[in-house]
């Protein structure tokens, strides 16, 4: 199959089944106009609502089952989105590098699996993917999508980046409240997610050519995103520096008091 058949496949389709097909080996040349897909297809159970109507408890409800099965439905959520908005890349920007639409499938085909990772421990917790409202908080960035190098910077450099925090901190709480299968899922994750940030910093430099890293990504992200998005509470420098941040760039982001997406300090 070609990259494009499979990217359309995959964002619009309205099964989650058809979502996780994997990419398996494709032809990746396209020479076709971009195309860029409004919304996702979703199964009834899975359509996007508003933010108000899907709440998520914070990482303090860890010890509570049921709290942390809600947070694993809203992590599944966000591979779920990433998934479609990898291959929605694959369809916008057809005349990207080759080397960048083979990292988008490989991206792809991880958070497929990390999908699958949260589904097991939702189960473990009888809850399924679709028991529970979700939302759209990537989708709803689109605008902010218009170039391979705006798309990295807002996937690979702010939510992927915080996901360096977040996942370790997530990792933590269950972990802390005996939850070790959990723990080791989230685990997972954090550690796919350095090579998946390794990515977004490789094409920055790649697609901003000779601009200082930090300063051609402050101008590639559009407000509310930017840095005070792309981290935690607490800075995992480590983390970083393995996905191969400057330091420059590691103490820039350090220097950032982080927000929530309501743009309250975290």
């Amino acid at each position: 199959m070609n990259a494009r058949l499979y990217a359309h496949a995959i964002v619009t389709s309205d099964t989650l089944a058809g979502k996780l097909v994997p990419p398996g080996e494709l032809a990746l040349e396209d020479t076709e106009a971009p195309l860029r897909i409004a919304a996702p297809g979703r199964p009834a159970n899975l359509a996007i609502v508003p933010g108000r109507a899907a709440r998520v408890p914070p990482i303090a409800g860890m010890p509570d089952p049921q709290q942390r099965a809600r947070i694993l439905h809203a992590l599944a959520n966000h591979e779920l989105q990433a998934i479609e908005l990898f291959a929605w890349a694959l369809l916008a920007y057809p005349d990207a590098p080759i080397a960048f639409r083979r990292g988008l499938v490989a991206i792809l085909a991880d958070e497929q699996r990390h999908l699958g990772l949260y589904a097991e421990r939702m189960a473990a917790h009888g809850m399924a993917f679709g028991d529970l409202p979700v939302t759209g908080h990537f989708w709803n960035k689109l605008d902010h999508l218009g170039t391979p190098l705006e798309f990295v910077c807002a996937m690979g450099l702010t939510f992927e980046n915080a996901n360096l925090d977040f996942a370790g901190d997530y990792a933590a709480a269950a972990r802390a409240c005996g939850d070790h299968a959990t723990a080791a899922a989230l685990a997972q994750v954090h550690e796919d997610e350095i090579a998946h940030v390794h990515f977004g910093w490789v094409w920055l430099q790649k697609l901003a050519a000779d601009r200082d890293p930090w300063e051609a990504y402050c101008a590639s992200v559009k407000f509310p995103l930017g840095p005070k998005r792309a981290r935690g509470a607490v800075l995992d420098r480590d983390a970083r520096r393995r996905a191969g941040f400057s330091e420059a760039f590691i103490d820039a982001l350090d220097a950032v008091l982080p927000t929530r997406p309501s743009g309250e300090p975290r």
